[in-house]
C-alpha cells in the first residue's frame, strides 16, 4: 500500500485558491492525500476544512496591510503552529508573497524538516530582483505559472523553479471572431480595497456602455462570498447589471462575451486564454502609485507581460479617472478590429503558455510535487 502524502496548502486569495485546488485534484489522482491548510471555496470543494477564513489574508497595498496587521500577525503564528503540529511532508504556499515568505522563515527557524514549496513565483522580473536570492534558503522549489520565470529565477540565484502552467489553460477557448454585439463583463477585483476603489469607476463605465446598442448585457462574474455585497453595492447604479456567482457557467459567459473591463490580476490571463478582448484598469493607492512611478510605469496585465508587448490597453492611475476609463471602454466596444487584434495575440499567448519556453517546458505540478516529496529535488 502506497504511503499517504501529508499536505498543508495555503492560498491567500481567489486566484491562489483556484491554483491550489487544481493541484490537490491532480494529486488525488496519483496518491492518497491527508489534506490540511487555508483556502476558500475552491479548496473546500476538494475537501479542505480551512484553518481560518481565506479572506483574512486577502489584503493588498500598504494601507490595507497596516489596517489588518494585528490579524495578519495572529494568523501567521496560528498557521506556523498548525504546520508544526501536523508535521506535513510538504507545505505548498500559493502566492500571498509576503505572508508566504514570513511563514517559511518562521518554519525554518523553528526546525520544520519537511519540504517547502512556493507556488506562483514572485515578480522579481518587475522589481526588487534581490528577492530571488533571499528565497533560496526558505524554499525547496518554486512552481511558476508564467513560462519565462524559471530562467529569470535561475539568473537571479533563486530556488529551483519549474514552469507548470496555469489552471486556466484547461478552460481555454479556441480561436474565434470578434462578435459585433454581446455582453460586457465587469471584473472589479476581490479584495476589499480593490472593490472600494474600483466599483465607483465601473458604475460610470457601465452607464456609458449601456447606451451602446452593441452591448446586450452588463455582467459581473464573482465569488459566492461576494455576491450579496455586490448585489447591494450595484443596486443604485444608473443601469442594471447581472451578478453571476456560478463558476461552472463562466466558460459559457466568456464564450459569448463581447469584451471585458477588468482589474489587473490573474483574471487578465484567464480572459485572454478564453479569447475575451479587454481593457485593464487599476486604481492605485498612494503608496502603490509612488512605487509604480519609480519603476517607470511597467505593464501590469499578464498578456502584455508574457508576450512582452502592449496587446491589451491599460489604465493604471491614482486616482483612476472615470471619464477617461469610460471613453477607453467605449472605444474597445466600438473598434472591432482592435478586439480582433487582441484575440489573434491571445492565440500566440496560448501556444506559449501551453508549451513553455526552452529549456523549461511545462510540467505537471502534481508530478513535480511528488518528485520533490520522494527525492527532495
Amino acid at each position: 500500500m502506497s504511503e499517504t502524502l501529508r499536505l498543508f496548502v495555503l492560498a491567500g486569495e481567489p486566484s491562489g485558491d483556484r491554483i491550489a485546488a487544481d493541484l490537490v485534484a491532480r494529486l488525488r489522482g496519483k496518491v492518497a492525500l491527508d489534506l490540511s491548510g487555508v483556502g476558500g471555496d475552491e479548496l473546500a470543494g476538494q475537501g479542505l476544512n480551512s484553518l481560518f477564513p481565506m479572506s483574512d489574508l486577502a489584503v493588498m497595498g500598504v494601507t490595507d496591510v497596516l489596517l489588518n496587521l494585528p490579524r495578519l500577525l495572529l494568523r501567521l503564528e496560528q498557521t506556523a503552529r498548525a504546520i508544526l503540529a501536523a508535521n506535513p511532508h510538504i507545505v505548498v504556499l500559493v502566492d500571498a508573497q509576503d505572508f508566504s515568505r514570513l511563514l517559511a522563515a518562521r518554519l525554518r527557524k523553528r526546525g520544520y524538516a519537511g519540504r517547502l514549496i512556493l507556488y506562483v513565483a514572485p515578480s522579481v522580473w518587475a522589481r526588487n530582483p534581490e528577492r530571488a536570492g533571499r528565497l533560496k534558503p526558505l524554499f525547496d522549489a518554486v512552481l511558476a505559472v508564467l513560462p519565462f520565470e524559471p530562467a529569470v529565477m535561475e539568473r537571479l540565484g533563486g530556488p529551483p523553479t519549474y514552469y507548470v502552467g496555469h489552471p486556466a489553460l484547461s478552460e481555454a477557448l479556441t480561436a474565434r471572431t470578434a462578435p459585433d454585439r454581446g455582453a460586457v463583463l465587469l471584473l472589479p477585483g476581490s479584495r476589499n480595497g480593490e472593490l472600494r476603489r474600483h466599483l465607483p469607476v465601473l458604475a460610470s463605465i457601465a452607464k456609458a456602455l449601456a447606451a451602446r446598442s452593441e452591448v446586450t448585457e452588463l455582467v459581473i462574474p464573482t465569488l459566492p462570498r461576494l455576491c450579496d455585497r455586490l448585489v447591494q453595492e450595484t443596486a443604485d447604479w444608473p443601469v442594471p447589471v447581472r451578478i453571476e456567482e456560478n463558476r461552472p457557467a463562466r466558460k459559457a459567459l466568456y464564450a459569448d462575451a463581447m469584451a471585458a473591463i477588468c482589474v489587473s490580476g490573474t483574471v487578465t490571463l484567464e480572459l485572454a486564454l478564453a479569447r475575451v478582448p479587454m481593457l485593464v484598469v487599476y486604481a492605485l493607492d498612494g503608496h502603490q502609485a509612488r512605487i509604480f512611478a519609480k519603476l517607470g510605469r511597467p505593464p501590469v496585465s499578464l498578456p502584455n507581460i508574457v508576450l512582452d508587448r502592449p496587446v491589451v490597453p491599460e489604465m493604471v492611475e491614482a486616482p483612476l479617472d472615470a471619464g477617461r476609463a469610460s471613453a477607453a471602454a467605449l472605444n474597445l466596444v466600438a473598434n472591432k478590429k482592435a478586439r480582433q487584434d487582441q484575440m489573434a495575440a491571445f492565440d500566440e499567448l496560448y501556444s506559449t503558455m501551453e508549451a513553455g519556453l526552452a529549456p523549461h517546458p511545462r510540467q505537471d505540478p502534481a508530478d513535480r510535487v511528488l518528485h520533490i516529496w520522494k527525492s527532495g529535488a
